[in-house]
C-alpha cells in the first residue's frame, strides 16, 4: 500500500484500518476505527485536511480529494465524512461534508462546498453540485442530483448493516494479509 507523508504530513490511521495495497493515501488525512479503503482507492490530502470517521468504507476506485485555499476560495474546502459511510465504487467526493450514515452510490460525483446530511442515500451516477445541502431522510438522484422520495425503514436500517458488513470483511481482509 501506498500511504505517504506530503509536506511534513502523514496519514494518522488507526490500527484497526484495513488498506488495500493498491490504494494510495497521501498528506493530511485522518481514518478513524474499523474504516476500510479498498483497491484503487485514492485519498488525496495534499493542499487540505481529510477527515473519515469509523466504520466508513471507501470502495475501489473512488477518488477522495479537497480544494485548495487560493484566490477563488480563500479558505479552500476540506473533505470531512462521517461514521457509517459507504462510498460506492468509482465514486469521486471532492472538498465536501458528508455526515453519518450516508451511502453515496457507484460513480456518484459529490462537488465543492456540498454538504450531505445524516441518512442520505445519493444514487449511483448522482451528481451533486457544488455547495448543494442535501436533506436528511430523502434519496437524491440525477444530474445535478434533485430529492426525491423519503428513505424507507429498510433504507434507514441498510446504513448500519452496510458498515457493519465492511467491517467484518475488512477483517478478513486483515487476517489474510
Amino acid at each position: 500500500m501506498s500511504i505517504r507523508s506530503y509536506k511534513n504530513k502523514k496519514p494518522v490511521i488507526d490500527s484497526n484500518v484495513f488498506i488495500d495495497d493498491t490504494a494510495v493515501v497521501l498528506g493530511d488525512v485522518v481514518i478513524g476505527e474499523d474504516s476500510s479503503v479498498w483497491p484503487c482507492a485514492v485519498i488525496r490530502g495534499d493542499m487540505h485536511e481529510i477527515r473519515i470517521g469509523k466504520r466508513t468504507s471507501v470502495q475501489d476506485g473512488a477518488v477522495l480529494h479537497i480544494t485548495h485555499a487560493g484566490p477563488y476560495n480563500p479558505d479552500g474546502w476540506p473533505l470531512h465524512i462521517g461514521d457509517d459511510v459507504t462510498i460506492g465504487h468509482n465514486a469521486t467526493l471532492h472538498g465536501c461534508t458528508v455526515h453519518n450514515k450516508v451511502l453515496i452510490g457507484i460513480g456518484a460525483i459529490v462537488l465543492d462546498g456540498a454538504v450531505i446530511e445524516s441518512e442520505v442515500l445519493v444514487a449511483a451516477g448522482a451528481m451533486v453540485p457544488p455547495k448543494a445541502r442535501l436533506e436528511s431522510g430523502f434519496v437524491y438522484k440525477g444530474n445535478p442530483a434533485k430529492k426525491g422520495r423519503p428513505l424507507t425503514d429498510i433504507e434507514r436500517d441498510f446504513f448500519t448493516y452496510s458498515s457493519n458488513n465492511y467491517v467484518k470483511l475488512k477483517d478478513y481482509h486483515r487476517q489474510e494479509s
